[in-house]
């Protein structure tokens, strides 16, 4: 039970923009065999879901801030995430995996406004697929 709430943990605090290596967990659990992996793929994925769905929070709270001078993107900036994302749409959420890249994307969907519902399926597809290809390159099938 320790080991699921340790992944639960690492999955949540790496889909924040905080550095932390989820990916070492789920590898870990998965080569010691001590549970399914399919348990330790919803677990891993479910926290890395709610860590993004938070950055989507903190993104719709923190865009009513944006005209203080204490805010840390000017409105030229948020203007061109805002025309990047409406380029790309939704569909950029495909990338909120990436290192470097994803935890952002998930901020600046919150900012711009994607409803939630389409926001979560999107990540969950991107979030999940990347923990079951790791799986699969650890363990050669899932």
């Amino acid at each position: 039970m320790v080991e699921l709430v340790s992944l639960f943990l690492a999955g949540l605090i790496a889909a924040t923009l905080l550095p932390v290596q989820s990916e070492a967990v789920l590898v870990a659990l998965l080569l010691s065999g001590t549970h399914p992996t399919w348990l330790l793929l919803a677990v891993a994925t479910v926290g890395n879901v709610l860590g993004s769905m938070v950055n989507w929070g903190l993104g719709r709270f923190l865009i009513g801030f944006s005209d203080r001078r204490w805010f840390p993107l000017s409105q030229r900036q948020i203007a061109r995430a805002g025309g990047w994302y409406r380029r790309w749409g939704h569909w950029s959420l495909l990338a909120s995996w990436l290192p470097l890249v994803g935890d952002p994307l998930t901020l600046a969907a919150g900012m711009l406004k994607e409803p939630f519902w389409r926001f979560a399926l999107v990540v969950t597809l991107a979030k999940g697929g990347r923990y079951a290809a790791v799986a699969w390159i650890t363990l050669g099938t899932i």
